[in-house]
């Protein structure tokens, strides 16, 4: 009988793809960063307990084109500074990708708030453009000019924070109690440069990153990077205080709580 492709994976098959999971060789991205202080009550207020702001009220655009071979991919996020438990870090409210690959794992593993977009990166001379868009709208854009080298950073350690649920069958929340991840990335840089330019966020009922105004750039660069990520769940979090950010996660705020229709088999 020919292979039926839907059955079961034998025991080696999964310890292959474990194995080659785990061998993958450094990918490099080709990257736009852009960091602004925004409004302190607008970026506390995008914040789920017990996630706290820190010192200063900043937000990052990461717009990325990432190196995969026969596979390349766009990659971007729109995070706010946070802080738990004595880690400072990132909580990312958006992260748009171009391909589906990219989004199923870091959602379903990591509980990242991925979804489908687009993301631009354009160069030409010392003229630098990137965007992440989605619905047809460029909800993010970051426009200006390279003003020169900067010194490589050394290796680093990056901490986002990601909240992982399991909607409910019944439409009432939550399977069980959701869970913080703190997902630890390792960074190397080869090749960092400065941007002399603006941050323009555009009104979008899907990705309202505008309600995060820009206040002041703090930093624009342009750089070649490479990452790993390790995330560990640090605890477990209240379902009630949660529930009332995890439209965040979704296009429509009611899809969290859509149940079985009355009737249905």
């Amino acid at each position: 009988m020919a292979r039926i492709r839907y059955g079961a994976r034998t025991e080696a098959e999964i310890a292959a793809a474990r194995t080659a999971s785990s061998k993958l060789p450094d990918i490099w991205s080709t990257g736009v960063v852009a960091v602004w202080e925004s409004d302190p009550d607008a970026v506390a207020a995008v914040l789920p307990p017990p996630l706290k702001p820190t010192g200063r009220p900043l937000v990052r655009a990461n717009i990325s084109k990432v190196d995969l071979p026969g596979y390349p991919l766009g990659a971007g996020s729109v995070a706010v500074a946070a802080e738990h438990g004595g880690v400072t870090g990132w909580y990312p409210l958006v992260m748009p990708m171009t391909h589906e690959r990219a989004l199923i794992g870091g959602r379903e593993v990591f509980g990242e708030p991925k979804k489908l977009g687009e993301v631009e990166v354009e160069r030409t001379g010392l003229v630098v453009r990137a965007s992440l868009a989605r619905h047809g709208i460029a909800f993010v854009e970051v426009r200006g000019a390279v003003s020169g080298d900067l010194p490589l950073p050394e290796p680093t350690q990056k901490t986002d924070f990601y909240f992982k649920f399991l909607p409910a069958v019944d439409g009432s929340g939550f399977e069980a109690d959701p869970v913080l991840v703190h997902c630890v990335r390792n960074e190397k840089v080869r090749k960092l440069e400065g941007v002399t330019g603006d941050v323009v966020l555009r009104e979008s009922m899907y990705d309202p990153v505008a309600d995060l105004p820009v206040r002041s750039v703090v930093e624009i660069t342009i750089g070649e990077k490479t990452t790993d990520q390790q995330g560990r769940v640090v605890e477990r979090v209240s379902a009630q205080a949660l529930l009332p950010y995890v439209h965040q996660r979704y296009d429509d705020p009611a899809q969290i709580l859509d149940g079985p229709p009355e009737g249905s088999v």
